[in-house]
């Protein structure tokens, strides 16, 4: 079932025209969220800062580092190494469904909370905070609480989470957003 699920998720990223297909590997074996996808859990493919970079800058999506740099081991770089498909592909989605000018001021570089949905492990961007954005989010998703640590959380119809961390949106992508 492993070996179909990656293959679906190659041939969806082939199909797309995108050309860019990443390496398939096995996710945690973690349960998926309430409302994740059915392919969702099985299998992500994993893409390089360039072709995350490459995805974002067709889609007009720009990003910032705080340290000018894209090291995934420096806390003040901003990176995109090992990020999820789904993860960029949901930016995307965003940005076409919201029409809204996106800057991303985080990715999988250490320095962010540990877990298995972690910006580590290419689940989660971070977006610097507008107004655009923030009437999107709150005025399209559901607002489903506060996280442990306060942020209020809103869950869009696909089941992606944007948190509220003051100064930007922390949003966990648990898919492409209805790519």
């Amino acid at each position: 079932m492993k070996i179909r699920s990656a293959l679906s998720a190659l041939a969806l990223v082939a199909g797309a025209g995108f050309g860019v297909i990443g390496t398939a590997t096995a996710a945690t074996a973690a349960p998926a969220p309430a409302g994740a996808a059915a392919e969702y859990g099985a299998a992500v493919t994993k893409i390089t800062h360039a072709q995350a970079t490459s995805r974002f800058s067709s889609s007009g999506i720009t990003w910032s580092s705080s340290g000018g740099c894209s090291n995934r081991n420096v806390s003040t770089c901003t990176s995109f190494d090992q990020l999820n498909l789904a993860s960029a592909q949901g930016a995307q989605t965003l940005k076409s469904a919201s029409g809204c000018a996106l800057r991303i001021t985080g990715g999988t570089e250490t320095g962010h909370a540990s877990g298995t949905y972690s910006h580590w492990n290419g689940y989660k961007l971070d977006f610097a905070k507008a107004t655009c954005l923030n009437n999107y989010v709150t005025g399209h998703f559901t607002y489903i609480g506060q996280r442990g640590d306060g942020a209020a959380q809103y869950k869009s119809a696909s089941g992606n989470i944007y948190a509220n961390e003051g100064n930007h949106w922390d949003v966990t992508f648990h898919n492409c957003g209805g790519c």
